[in-house]
């Protein structure tokens, strides 16, 4: 993957950080859609397998209105889909790169199967508009032998056609969103994952508890959309009979209620498990806001339930949207957290550049030893506390990496809770370069 390094440019960190908030709307388009998508899908397959063994029409029936509401169209499957999911990957290129090339792999991969599962989804869906133009026209006869040969022939194979899709689609969809977790992980756990293969990735409890949330997520705001569709848009569908709207009415309830009742454990597990760097008051904000509105959720399923009432598919509809908006800013917030030091490597090499194109870097060379006589030992010595902590203590870490420090040095960050937060000495990069070279080597006879 160094190749796409090169397609890196350096930026700031304003530029950065507005990479973050565009993150965070992409993937308030994304997640919807790719969930609703999945459950959708799943459930389509299902009522047309249940509905051709049972000949039961309502199943039949379930299965194509599914698939009319989780689709939309082929436009918005292209933007929603497709282009959100191939912006984020350029995002996290930017964000990411270099260093973490193992996470930008499963985000491609997931692109890849992505676009072979959209492909099968559809043509799923036009084959089951296809079924039933075919069923309408079952009673035909004609005298030509011929032709009803050829009406059944294409009626069997728009069955087949629909059976396979159908389920491979699912199945690549399924994939994709497991590589795209599993992508979207990795940066949040910067230390918990080594270069391993990549069954030991995906079947990590970190990818697998995160994959089994999007899983609840989809089955809440498939089953919340199904009521918003069906019973409150545009005044609800009219349905040809009771049986079969009571049946929809009973699936959508069931599923959201299922998922976002246990949708709150895997939210905790997920904020319990992250590493101390990711944390924030504004992570711990987002999450107890999203674990707020599921149970508002509840409330408005409850009512729901006992009063018979589906005006409050609206309500359960925005309720569910806005929790996943939630959840998709915590998960940034918490990105933004873990790539602090990235973020300063980043905005190092962006001064860096700026300063080549502006001519700064032309001024009178200093040595680093003069650097950290001048500037640096007023608070920091190699091997005792003066107001900061002593070099032999902190500077391991860097492992003699001395861009890494450059960064730390242009855009000092309180890592070490004991001690006042360093101020910026206002160097220079090739200043910092400077100094930072000097006390790593220097710290090391004090090893």
């Amino acid at each position: 993957m160094n190749f796409l390094d090169k397609l890196i440019i350096p930026l700031s960190p304003k530029h950065i950080m507005l990479l973050h908030y565009m993150l965070m709307l992409i993937f308030s388009l994304f997640i919807p859609f790719i969930s609703i998508l999945l459950s959708g899908t799943f459930f389509s397959v299902y009522f047309k397998n249940r509905g051709v063994k049972e000949n039961d029409s309502n199943k039949l029936r379930l299965s194509k209105d599914l698939m009319e509401v989780v689709t939309i169209n082929k436009s918005m499957g292209i933007v929603l889909g497709v282009l959100t999911l191939l912006t984020s990957i350029l995002i996290y290129m930017q964000l990411l790169s270099p260093g973490q090339s193992q996470a930008i792999s499963y985000l491609i991969a997931s692109f890849l199967l992505f676009i072979i599962g959209l492909v099968l989804i559809y043509t799923y869906f036009y084959s089951l508009k296809f079924s039933q133009v075919f069923e309408a026209i079952k009673s035909f006869k004609s005298d030509d032998k011929v032709i009803e040969n050829e009406i059944s022939e294409l009626q069997s194979g728009s069955r087949h056609l629909s059976t396979t899709s159908g389920k491979f689609g699912f199945f690549f969809l399924f994939v994709s969103v497991w590589f795209f977790i599993a992508g979207s992980t990795l940066p949040i756990y910067p230390d918990s994952f080594s270069a391993g293969s990549i069954l030991s990735v995906l079947f990590s409890w970190l990818v697998v508890s995160r994959f089994i949330q999007i899983i609840f997520i989809s089955g809440a705001f498939t089953g919340a959309t199904l009521l918003f569709a069906f019973f409150y848009w545009d005044g609800g569908r009219k349905f040809n009979s009771e049986e079969y709207k009571s049946m929809v009415r009973s699936f959508s309830i069931r599923l959201t209620f299922t998922s976002i009742i246990i949708l709150p454990i895997f939210l905790l597990i997920n904020l319990v498990t992250l590493p101390s760097d990711s944390l924030s008051a504004a992570v711990f904000f987002y999450s107890s806001a999203a674990l707020v509105l599921i149970f508002l959720a509840y409330h408005y399923l409850y009512v729901m339930i006992r009063n018979q009432n589906i005006k409050y598919s609206l309500h359960i509809f925005v309720t569910v949207i806005v929790v996943i908006v939630a959840i998709v800013i915590k998960d940034q917030l918490a990105l933004t957290n873990a790539n602090e030091m990235q973020t300063v490597v980043m905005g190092a090499k962006y001064e860096e550049v700026m300063q080549k194109l502006t001519g700064a870097n032309k001024a009178p060379k200093i040595s680093g030893e003069d650097i950290y006589k001048n500037i640096c030992s007023s608070c920091h010595s190699f091997d005792h506390k003066v107001v900061g902590p002593p070099y032999k203590q902190t500077l391991p870490k860097y492992k003699g990496n001395v861009d890494k420090l450059v960064a730390f040095i242009l855009h000092p960050t309180q890592n070490n809770p004991g001690y006042p937060p360093m101020p910026n000495p206002g160097l220079n990069p090739a200043q910092a370069k400077a100094v930072a070279t000097y006390i790593l080597s220097e710290v090391k006879k004090y090893e």
